[in-house]
């Protein structure tokens, strides 16, 4: 018997290991992902190099992918000739206004359709969906009349109000309340909790990739916004930056550096946001898509 077990240890000593598997090289998905990249990039760096030509080159053609002077009068343009400052403020105000607003309107109706059961829940959230299928277009005239019967006209408050609850924002909220356990809420109301305070002190620090999500997503339709306001303000003084870059393009000639400076320099703050709130991003939406 001993000598079975030495001979079986012997065998199993001596017995080669198996070989571990291959893997794949990462050098498919690497390129993948670069080529993705460059062609998000791209209009970027062709807004660059048409920002950095001259008219004169320009009008001869002699733009590429390498620009073949570097001429800085168009952003000198755009920042002299135009109230380009203004416009950004009023982006600006208009843009902080609405993230904050959305963003509360937003958690507390996902917050609701998600963790409290009432009577029509299911259809309050389907009526919700079904918006997102109505063209903005459709509810421009219906809007104008409602913000001019409010006195709203050239104001700030008649381009916030309106959208200061997004339907797909109470979607992504809703799906991410799904995904935290209800044991979590009602040890929480044992404790004494109320819904307030369990809202603000356990949802919400849970929940700040959703956040994140809203606030990015949020910014970046009202900062890119063009036909609302340029329906709603009559001003100029008013004028956000993207309807005020459309005064770049005449009837006849239009100022193609000057206008790709403008467009530049309103992409900025956009991408510096997504920079920022990058990995939150990214980590809300897939944390919406659990359920």
């Amino acid at each position: 018997m001993s000598a079975q077990v030495r001979e079986g240890s012997r065998l199993s000593v001596s017995a080669p290991a198996a070989a571990p598997g291959r893997r794949r090289p990462r050098w498919p998905r690497l390129v993948v992902v670069v080529l993705l990249a460059l062609v998000w990039v791209f209009p970027l760096y062709w807004m660059l190099v048409t920002a950095l030509s001259s008219r004169s080159d320009l009008a001869a053609g002699r733009v590429g992918l390498l620009p073949t002077s570097v001429d800085l009068d168009a952003f000198r343009r755009v920042l002299v000739d135009f109230p380009l400052l203004q416009w950004v403020s009023n982006s600006a105000a208009i843009a902080v206004v609405a993230v904050v607003l959305t963003v509360v309107v937003d958690v507390l109706a996902g917050f609701v359709l998600a963790k409290h059961r009432f009577p029509g829940r299911s259809v309050v959230f389907f009526c919700i969906l079904a918006t997102l299928m109505i063209p903005v277009q459709t509810l421009l005239v219906p809007q104008f009349d409602l913000v001019n019967d409010l006195g709203w006209i050239n104001s700030y408050w008649a381009v916030i109000v309106p959208r200061s609850a997004e339907a797909f924002g109470v979607f992504l909220a809703r799906q991410y309340f799904l995904s935290l356990p209800d044991e979590l809420l009602e040890a929480a109301q044992l404790d004494g909790a109320g819904q307030l305070r369990t809202l603000v002190s356990i949802v919400l620090p849970l929940a700040r990739p959703l956040v994140a999500v809203l606030v990015v997503m949020t910014f970046m339709y009202r900062w890119n916004e063009f036909a609302w306001p340029l329906v709603a303000l009559r001003v100029p003084e008013l004028y956000t930056l993207p309807v005020g870059l459309s005064f770049l393009q005449n009837q006849y000639t239009t100022d193609y550096p000057a206008l790709m400076a403008g467009a530049l320099l309103s992409a900025l703050p956009v991408l510096v946001l997504f920079g920022l709130a990058q990995r939150q991003f990214v980590a809300g939406l897939a944390r919406s898509g659990l359920r």
